[in-house]
């Protein structure tokens, strides 16, 4: 099992370079070319997401990226160090002890990450979003085209 990782400073700049990273180990891996785009989108909304929580947590620690290549598929892990996200993601029904937000602020981001999720999940066939006290992380798998053998 190959693993590459990555992590960057929490700027949207830098999602490009974690797609282009993920594209170019994805296709060594042997990701079929039809669903490379669709591993470069993938990525890109995943890393926007962990970027958007750290910026709206003011989280300074990196985002982390995992490409991982493994016989049969090649996975994605994207994290963010948000412990937030898991009240986020899975809601805080009945804490009682909200605030309103004022307008354009959390409500607005938490959208736009739920609107993220809705297209990973549109992408990729086999995701799993998770969220604990350390933060999310967003895992995607795709298959992976064997080597044809040569005589």
């Amino acid at each position: 099992m190959a693993i590459v990782e990555l992590r960057f400073s929490a700027l949207p700049e830098h999602v490009r370079t974690a797609r282009l990273v993920a594209a170019a180990v994805a296709r060594r891996a042997g990701v079929d070319e039809a669903v490379l785009d669709e591993v470069r989108l993938a990525v890109g909304e995943a890393c926007s997401r962990a970027v958007g929580l750290h910026v709206l947590h003011g989280v300074e620690s990196p985002v982390r990226v995992a490409l991982i290549e493994e016989e049969k598929k090649f996975s994605i892990e994207v994290g963010d160090a948000t412990p937030t996200a898991a009240t986020a993601a899975h809601g805080s029904a009945g804490s009682g002890a909200t605030s309103p937000a004022p307008a354009g602020s959390a409500d607005d981001e938490e959208a736009e990450g739920e609107m993220g999720l809705a297209v990973i999940s549109g992408l990729v066939d086999d995701v799993e979003v998770t969220a604990d006290e350390n933060g999310g992380l967003i895992r995607m798998s795709w298959p992976v085209t064997p080597e044809p053998v040569l005589p």
